[in-house]
């Protein structure tokens, strides 16, 4: 396993650039890696703008973390990418950022639900929620740890969130798409609430996951299919009382 340096490097600053004009990364939040081989994973440095990188600006790491190249300090947070790596033999890429719709939902513990829109069962499935802990340390990454080979997306609780996939391109989509679900979600619950799909129609979309080179989804009864069934779950509307005067 050995990929372009260059041209991963060009991706990492075209991703942070997405994150940074979408409001996902204020600041100098968020942090983007690549793995290049099997023992090294080229990395954003700490302290900058994800929205003004350039290649120079990038650092290399082993997977134990130490900095093997670059003229900026890595990414503080580089042991949580190291965790979806060594976990997942799979991943070339992993994006941690703070979209707000989805840190809405990691600050409010809320889980996200499915069973409700198409490209969610497909691209994402089920997103776990990690427990907190203070960023940047080994305990902090070993929060994810359970779920690297069983997901492709994690909600940080009170944090942000973190993607990862076989590019650098598939490890943003994750993140955009649960944004943009979660912001539905507020609104959907907003005015009136979330229909679920019914129980069919989220296992046909659940079978269609290989086809977008996505790995199965085994789930299949409605505890299974449905998380968090109670999130905006709309109401039986009453019958309008007649009010005319006879």
């Amino acid at each position: 396993m050995k990929r372009n340096r260059l041209q991963a490097a060009n991706q990492i600053c075209e991703a942070g650039r997405r994150l940074y004009s979408r409001g996902f990364a204020a600041g100098n939040d968020g942090n983007i890696s690549f793995r290049i081989d099997e023992k090294s994973v080229l990395c954003t440095p700490t302290l900058i703008c994800k929205g003004y990188m350039t290649p120079g600006y990038l650092c290399t790491v082993d997977l134990d973390g130490n900095q093997l190249s670059g003229k900026r300090k890595r990414t503080s947070e580089i042991f949580l990418h190291l965790e979806v790596y060594r976990g997942n033999p799979n991943v070339a890429a992993v994006v941690h950022c703070h979209p707000p719709h989805a840190t809405a939902f990691a600050i409010a513990h809320e889980p996200i639900p499915t069973g409700i829109i198409p490209e969610v069962e497909v691209f994402l499935g089920v997103v776990p929620h990690a427990p907190y802990e203070t960023p940047g340390g080994r305990d902090f990454a070993a929060t994810i740890r359970p779920f690297t080979k069983s997901a492709n997306t994690v909600v940080l609780s009170n944090h942000g969130t973190v993607s990862w996939g076989p590019s650098v391109e598939r490890a943003y989509w994750c993140t955009e798409i649960l944004d943009a679900y979660c912001r539905m979600l507020i609104l959907a619950k907003l005015i009136g609430g979330a229909e679920r799909l019914p129980p069919k129609k989220v296992r046909e979309l659940l079978a269609l996951r290989p086809a977008f080179g996505m790995p199965p989804d085994e789930r299949s009864t409605p505890a299974e299919l449905y998380v968090n069934p109670a999130y905006a779950a709309r109401k039986a509307k009453r019958p309008r009382r007649d009010r005319r005067r006879s």
